[in-house]
C-alpha cells in the first residue's frame, strides 16, 4: 500500500492520519476547515485520556472538572464528586493539537474539500476544489454530514440528533445537566478556557423547539444567551436498526467517529468513539496480516469488540432513560434521587462518566452488590423496568 487518504480532519480524521503516518505510510489529510469550533461540551472522559495520556500531558488550554450536577423535575439537583475528573477543551484548540501531531507525524495536510471519490481499479481517485488525487486506500472522517454517499455509515431521520447551544463569557468550576420534561436529551452547561459551553442535545423536537427550551433555561439561570455566540449541528444517534445496519467499512475504505455513527445514543459523546476508531482504523490499515479486501470485516469485528454492540444495546435503553416513568416519576427523576441516597447508584454514575461503565453490564453490576435492604429493593424494581435484556451479547 502506497497511499492513504484520510478524508477529514476533526479527532478522528486527525488522530488515525498521526498513527498511519508514524507507522510510515504515505498519509495525506483533507479537510476544508480544519480546526473549528462545534457545539458540545467538548469533555475527554477518564477512558480516553487513560487510552492516550497525551490528551493530559500537553500545553493545549485545558479545564480539569471533578465536579457535576445533576437535576431533573420534581427531584431537585445532586452534586457529585468525579473521582476521576473530566478533560475540558475548546474544540477548535483540541483539532489544532491533533492537526499538529499528524503533521509533526510526517502526514501532509491539505485544506480543501473533496468533492467526489471514485473507485479505479484496486484504488481511489479523490476529486478536490484544488484539482484531482488518487490514493489506495481512504479513511472516512468526514464527519456527521458526510457529503460522500457512496462511503460512510446510511441513516435516516430517526437516527440522528440536533445540538446547538452558546458560548457565554462566564465561568464556573462545575458541569452541569438538567434533564427535561418529555425529551430525550438534555441541556449542559460545560467550562471551558474563557467561556461556558451551554447547550442542548436532543432527538424527536426540530431545532426551533429545542432552542426555546434552551433559551428559557439561560433565562432561569440568569446566563445571557444574548451575550454568547450561537452554533448548531447534527449528531449520528442511531436507533438499534440503524446499529444492525451501519455502514462502517467496504472495499478500500473505513469509516471513523461522526462518519461511521460511533457516536453514544444516551450521553451524545463522541470524542471517545472518533479517537479510538480512528486509532482502530488505522492498526487495520496498517496490518499486513489483512489484504485490502479483508480489511472492511477485519475492522467491524474489532469495532464490535470494542464498544459498537455496546452502543447498539443503549440504543434500546435510551428512551427508557429519557422518557420512561417508575412509580409515579420519570426515570431522570429516580435517577437523581438514587444518586442522592445510594452509595453503590453513586458509584456507577461515577464509571458512566468516566467512561468505564459498559451499559451491557449495568443491570448485573448493581444487582450482584444489592444488600437486600427497602431501598435497594426497590432500585432492583426500577432497574428492571428501566433496563432491558441485552438482545446481543457484547463481546
Amino acid at each position: 500500500m502506497k497511499t492513504v487518504a484520510v478524508l477529514g480532519g476533526g479527532p478522528a480524521g486527525a488522530f488515525a492520519a498521526e498513527r498511519l503516518a508514524t507507522a510510515g505510510l504515505k498519509t495525506i489529510l483533507f479537510d476544508e476547515k480544519l480546526a473549528w469550533e462545534k457545539p458540545c461540551g467538548g469533555g475527554l472522559t477518564y477512558k480516553a485520556y487513560h487510552e492516550y495520556p497525551f490528551l493530559v500531558d500537553n500545553d493545549t488550554p485545558k479545564k480539569f472538572v471533578s465536579e457535576t450536577t445533576l437535576s431533573a423535575p420534581r427531584a431537585g439537583a445532586v452534586r457529585m464528586q468525579l473521582e476521576h475528573p473530566l478533560v475540558i477543551y475548546s474544540r477548535m484548540d483540541l483539532n489544532r493539537m491533533l492537526l499538529k501531531r499528524a503533521e509533526n507525524s510526517g502526514a501532509a495536510i491539505e485544506q480543501t474539500r473533496v468533492m467526489g471519490i471514485e473507485r479505479r481499479g484496486k484504488g481511489w481517485n479523490l476529486r478536490t476544489r484544488c484539482g484531482t488525487a488518487e490514493a489506495d486506500f481512504c479513511i472516512i472522517a468526514t464527519g456527521a454530514r458526510n457529503p460522500l454517499r457512496e462511503v460512510g455509515t446510511e441513516w435516516g431521520a430517526k437516527d440522528t440528533m440536533t445540538a446547538l447551544g452558546y458560548y457565554v463569557p462566564s465561568t464556573q468550576d462545575h458541569i452541569d445537566i438538567q434533564f427535561l420534561p418529555g425529551l430525550e436529551g438534555y441541556i449542559w452547561v460545560f467550562p471551558r478556557c474563557g467561556h461556558l459551553s451551554v447547550g442542548i442535545c436532543g432527538k424527536g423536537e426540530p431545532a426551533h423547539a429545542l432552542r426555546t427550551r434552551l433559551e428559557a433555561y439561560m433565562t432561569e439561570r440568569d446566563i445571557s444567551y444574548k451575550e454568547g455566540k450561537f452554533y448548531s449541528h447534527m449528531l449520528p444517534s442511531l436507533e438499534t436498526p440503524g446499529w444492525r445496519s451501519n455502514r462502517v467499512s467496504g472495499e478500500g475504505w473505513l469509516a471513523v467517529g461522526d462518519a461511521g455513527g460511533l457516536v453514544d445514543p444516551i450521553t451524545g459523546e463522541g470524542l471517545y468513539y472518533a479517537m479510538r476508531s480512528g486509532d482502530l482504523a488505522s492498526r487495520v490499515v496498517i496490518d499486513d496480516a489483512h489484504g485490502i479486501a479483508e480489511k472492511a470485516a477485519a475492522y467491524r469485528a474489532v469495532l464490535a469488540r470494542e464498544f459498537a454492540l455496546d452502543l447498539e444495546f443503549a440504543a434500546t435503553l435510551a428512551k427508557r432513560v429519557f422518557l420512561g416513568s417508575f412509580l409515579c416519576s420519570s426515570v431522570p427523576a429516580r435517577m437523581v434521587q438514587y444518586i442522592r441516597s445510594s452509595p453503590r447508584f453513586r458509584a456507577l454514575m461515577q464509571d458512566l462518566f468516566a467512561g468505564t461503565q459498559p451499559y451491557g453490564e449495568l443491570k448485573s453490576r448493581l444487582l450482584r452488590n444489592l444488600n437486600g435492604t427497602l431501598q435497594e429493593a426497590l432500585m432492583s424494581f426500577f432497574l428492571n423496568r428501566v433496563i432491558p435484556e441485552n438482545s446481543r451479547a457484547v463481546l
